[in-house]
């Protein structure tokens, strides 16, 4: 069935090639005022002025969304999350704002350890449960596509028990969910000092487990002081691409360690958080496909410098933007927040930010052919804002300013779909 989303007042369509933009496109919103989408089957068939798209095939019997007059973008594509968790960390929480640090809190049983253990004794059902409700949030804030990490697991049977339920989950959520698998997070506690064995086990054991059950996309590993080193770094992502894998990194997080440069040696899809990224650094991310995947909700969060978004731009990197949700260092899943803070903190533009969080983070996930601009052919992914100009969406901050957001051609969040759903309960609320 075709439907025809028409009255849209501003259209980003974020036209452009199926590749990182960066240099002068990396601003470019392709924007059409009194602008029209036809769309069929989950794809996009036409996108432009509404007198030009009402004309196309099969546009007169199309069900018709009227967008009011309001700005519709493509969905946000999300880049980097660790939103499969079991349960928020409130006492880090807590010690930060009492003046502790990241190391501080970790040492003392906090941090990324203290999710392991909740993940650990959680069942598999019940995590793709509290995953597929999270789900719920990020849709209604205008997210289609969002990546989850394992890496709270740390041992075979957890991680593997982690990317089932992110396989689960994804089966019941209309949010498109992409999976990495992030055994290199952190050394477990019951392998303190025998940090070879665990890398030899990560690439052995837990990566061929993977690969047989076809359970992620990508492979990732944090690689910053007190967790993997660049050489351990090496020899996890090159194992990774030897078993199928696509390649993300954590990089110069809490400190600069080289590993921007490593992946962008190793051709990695994206590159992520850069907060101590230097000029080398920058200058090896300007030839290659290598996003540079910037996460500042997370600085926001932890009161930490920002990485340096304005020189990767102006030097020519590809930049995405990623919320990074996670329950210790930034419980955000709302990529309007993500976006302000990049265009406050960060000196982003609005427009740069928008291209940032759409085709840039689909290019961040190997997904710029189909996803990340509402081009025909591509997927119908799009949010409907209440918003008469793209810019008030980073300016105003607080709620989601979300009217409805449509994946794959269905409206699947906001008052738009709580109407449908109603419509279908009671027949006298379909008029």
């Amino acid at each position: 069935m075709k439907a025809l989303v028409r009255n849209i007042g501003q259209l980003l369509t974020l036209a452009g090639p199926d590749e990182p933009r960066r240099g002068k496109l990396a601003g470019s919103l392709g924007l059409i005022r009194g602008a029209a989408l036809l769309v069929e089957d989950g794809a996009i068939l036409a996108a432009g002025r509404e007198e030009a798209v009402s004309r196309a095939e099969g546009a007169a019997q199309a069900e018709v969304v009227d967008a009011g007059g309001r700005v519709v973008s493509p969905g946000f594509v999300d880049s980097h999350s660790h939103a499969l968790f079991a349960a928020p960390r409130l006492s880090d929480f807590e010690a930060r704002a009492s003046g502790k640090s990241y190391e501080q809190i970790a040492a003392a049983g906090g941090g990324i350890l203290s999710s392991v253990n909740g993940v650990r004794g959680c069942a598999e059902e019940e995590l793709a449960r509290l995953l597929r409700e999270r789900a719920e949030k990020f849709l209604a804030c205008g997210t289609t596509t969002l990546e989850v990490k394992s890496g709270y697991g740390l041992e075979l049977s957890s991680e593997l028990k982690m990317l089932r339920a992110i396989k689960k989950a994804a089966t019941q959520t209309p949010l498109e969910i992409v999976s990495t698998f992030l055994g290199a997070h952190a050394l477990p506690p019951e392998m303190a000092g025998r940090r070879d064995d665990y890398v030899r086990r990560v690439t052995g054991e837990m990566l061929e487990a993977v690969a047989r059950e076809k359970l992620a996309r990508f492979a990732d590993v944090f690689c910053d002081e007190g967790y993997f080193s660049a050489e351990e770094s090496s020899r996890i992502l090159e194992a990774a691409a030897k078993a199928g894998l696509g390649l993300k990194i954590h990089a110069e997080q809490l400190s600069r360690t080289g590993a921007a440069a490593l992946a962008a040696r190793l051709n990695a899809v994206s590159v992520d958080h850069l907060d101590h990224a230097s000029d080398a650094d920058i200058a090896a991310l300007l030839s290659g496909p290598t996003v540079a995947a910037l996460v500042p909700g997370s600085n926001y969060f932890m009161g930490t410098a920002y990485p340096p978004a304005r020189k990767l731009i102006d030097r020519g990197a590809a930049v995405a933007l990623a919320t990074d949700f996670n329950p210790g260092t930034c419980p955000c899943w709302d990529m309007r927040q993500i976006l302000s803070i990049a265009c406050t903190q960060m000196k982003m533009t609005p427009a740069e930010a928008w291209v940032a969080a759409t085709v840039n983070g689909a290019c961040a996930l190997g997904l710029s052919r189909t996803h990340g601009s509402l081009e025909p052919g591509k997927k119908a992914d799009a949010a409907c804002w209440d918003a008469e100009d793209y810019r008030e969406i980073p300016y105003y901050f607080g709620g989601t300013g979300v009217s409805w957001t449509m994946k794959s051609g269905a409206i699947v969040a906001g008052r738009a779909a709580a109407k449908a759903e109603l419509a279908h309960e009671n027949p006298a609320l379909r008029s």
